[in-house]
């Protein structure tokens, strides 16, 4: 397959699984095409103008964020997906439908600007005394329907249907036959939906606004100017000449990428593109390719430094520093990837799928004279630690690839292509844009009502007060809440409905219960039956969707290990004052129980397990995660006996097998 054959396989797919590629074709929309850039431009502009200038009041500045977006989701993407391509659609109906999305984007654009224009108004004196006039309700009821639909259209309809039923509670809560709530007015609701800054224009939207779509651009600049393909490189060369090796390089690729798209499944597809065929090639059954790709681009929203954007939105619901978030998060990440790591190395052992040859990697001297592409990802860093706000941090970083890009010809971008990045960073911004609009409307009606405290003691009642039955139960909630959401809004809904459950019954540390839900949140796109993330993989690898989905699923084990341990042992993510002997008990005992698990999964650990051997190792593997150290070192003992009886049995099956009888090993030599 051609490179570009397999960028028209990755459109293909990502049309077909993400919800956010379903747009109309640029060259089918005729004058429409100049609107649609100028508003992209008119929106980056005025982001990158109160990035240096400074944020302009926040409903104001929410308002004009939102109402642009709108203003571009309803031109490029149409009222259904077959209308999204015009030689799949009858001329009068293609343009027909464009002239009534125009119509609608100019309505969305108007709710909002009515809102910057009647600012003093709208938070005056006046409406404090005597209340919203019936045109401000209407204007406000309007907004409202056309952000639920332009999520729709962009987003997808799990998160429009969250948002509904919050709206319907708020409204008719009294009528519900559980967790009722006293109403309000259906004038009243829309009121305090739409000109209230805790709801709509609420916390995602104002980190959204200042601060995610900075990184958002700055992504898609590392993206246009071949920088982010280093990355890729670099994974190659790290990890290429081990067992395994292709699939090994896109975990790495896939960590260092996905950290700063904000979307699984586009990383899945924009990487698997790339990593897929190669794994298939070295002997990768077709639905590991695809669930291995899944799940590292899943774990590329939980890697610091930006974890897919999540991590200002965390930082402002917490009221902890960014700083301290990133420190935090390193170490659950590192467990995370470091499992799936051992998943990808115990099935290249089962199937002997050895490393790539030398010839077949770049080279040290290649990566070394363009080591400078690390510089933006290292500048951003070096910011966010030494306390600079984020939206400089991004500045920088934009700025420092910018300008690397000139110093090579195949990074170089003309003017042409700088106002193309201008133009794409508005528009990979707008799924996040009208996702965090949503969430916020369900955070804003969740905290109005109190259905966090409500629901937290429903699930107290249902688990018996156990608290690992709560965690259970906690874990399930996140899955279901964060299917087919982007990172930011998957964050917002766990956060708002789910960490509550942990913190105000349990006392679990604030941080650890909010990165455990958004863990969840973010597994529920590997997690069957609707993993996302592993059915847009699916479709680059030519795998059954369902069996990608299952094995996602158990090459991710360690992603639903990990939270119950920095939950049950807080001192693991620096939550409590635990002493460094006890943070590296836990630490590496998880590990262990971890490659335990991971091989028992896999079927093989020093040789082929028989069903058994799979069920001792597993539950040793959880002897090991288990905090208590007694309860560990049972664990450890059984694993170790296993490994020697493996051992054992792997030498005389190699001595008594003549070398010519053996399984043909797939690829280079290791």
């Amino acid at each position: 397959m051609t490179s570009t054959e397999a960028e028209e396989k990755a459109q293909e797919v990502l049309r077909e699984h993400d919800t956010a590629s379903r747009h109309r074709v640029d060259s089918e929309l005729g004058p429409w095409r100049w609107l649609i850039f100028v508003l992209a431009l008119g929106l980056t502009g005025f982001q990158l103008y109160t990035a240096f200038a400074g944020s302009r009041p926040t409903l104001i500045q929410g308002a004009i964020h939102v109402g642009g977006a709108m203003g571009l989701i309803f031109l490029l993407y149409p009222l259904h997906r077959s209308l999204s391509l015009r030689e799949d659609t009858k001329p009068g109906l293609y343009w027909g439908s464009l002239v009534l999305d125009t119509i609608l984007a100019f309505a969305a654009m108007g709710c909002s600007a009515y809102m910057v224009l009647n600012y003093d108004y709208l938070t005056g004196v006046q409406v404090q005394m005597f209340g919203y006039s019936d045109f401000d309700t209407t204007v406000a009821l309007v907004g409202i329907l056309l952000i639920l639909e332009g999520t729709r259209r962009c987003v997808g309809l799990p998160i429009v249907i969250i948002a509904t039923l919050a709206l319907l509670y708020f409204w008719l809560g009294k009528y519900s036959p559980i967790l009722p709530y006293h109403g309000t007015t259906w004038q009243n609701m829309v009121q305090q939906t739409w000109y209230s800054s805790r709801s709509i224009f609420g916390i995602p939207i104002q980190v959204s606004s200042t601060f995610v779509f900075l990184f958002l651009l700055f992504g898609v600049v590392l993206v246009r100017t071949n920088i982010g393909a280093y990355f890729n490189g670099l994974a190659f060369r790290l990890t290429g000449k081990f067992a395994g090796g292709p699939a090994k390089a896109a975990v790495v690729a896939s960590a260092m990428q996905g950290t700063v798209t904000g979307s699984s499944v586009a990383n899945a597809v924009a990487s698997g593109s790339f990593t897929i065929p190669m794994m298939k090639k070295v002997g990768f059954k077709a639905k590991f390719a695809a669930a291995t790709e899944a799940t590292a681009s899943t774990g590329g929203q939980i890697m610091p430094p930006i974890m897919g954007a999540a991590v200002f939105i965390m930082a402002e619901y917490t009221g902890i520093a960014y700083s301290t978030i990133i420190l935090v998060a390193v170490i659950p990440a590192f467990m995370y990837f470091a499992g799936v790591m051992l998943a990808v190395h115990f099935e290249a052992k089962r199937n002997r799928i050895h490393g790539m040859r030398k010839d077949q990697l770049p080279s040290w001297k290649y990566l070394l004279t363009r080591i400078d592409q690390l510089l933006p990802l290292a500048v951003i860093i070096y910011m966010l630690m030494t306390g600079t706000t984020p939206a400089k941090a991004a500045l920088w970083g934009i700025g420092t690839a910018l300008v690397l890009s000139f110093l090579r010809e195949s990074t170089r971008l003309s003017i042409r292509g700088i106002f193309e990045v201008l133009e794409s960073g508005a528009r990979v911004a707008l799924p996040v844009i009208a996702a965090c609009a949503t969430a916020g409307m369900v955070a804003g009606i969740v905290t109005a009502t109190g259905l966090g405290g409500r629901l937290a003691d429903g699930i107290l009642t249902a688990a018996g007060e156990n608290f690992f039955l709560v965690m259970f139960f906690t874990m399930v909630a996140c899955l279901v809440l964060g299917m087919g959401l982007p990172t930011t809004a998957n964050y917002v809904v766990t956060a708002t409905v789910a960490a509550p459950i942990l913190i105000s019954n349990f006392d679990v540390p604030i941080l650890a219960a909010h990165l455990f839900v958004f863990y969840f949140g973010l597994l529920a796109d590997i997690t069957p039956p609707v993993c996302l993330a592993a059915y847009a993989a699916s479709g680059i690898a030519g795998s059954n969707p369902l069996k990608s989905g299952v094995t996602a699923f158990r090459v991710a084990i360690a992603g639903f290990i990990v939270p119950y341990v920095f939950v049950s042992a807080p001192g693991l993510i620096f939550q409590t004052d635990d002493t460094v002997m006890h943070f590296l008990q836990v630490f590496i005992t998880a590990l262990l129980g971890m490659t335990a698990i991971s091989a028992a999964t896999a079927g093989y650990f020093f040789d082929h397990l028989h069903w058994w051997e799979r069920i001792v190792l597993i539950a040793a593997g959880i002897a090991m995660v288990i905090p208590a150290l007694w309860v560990s070192l049972i664990g450890i003992a059984v694993a170790v006996l296993m490994a020697l009886l493996q051992r054992m049995r792997a030498k005389r099956r190699d001595g008594s097998t003549p070398l010519a009888e053996r399984p043909a090993a797939a690829g280079a030599e290791a």
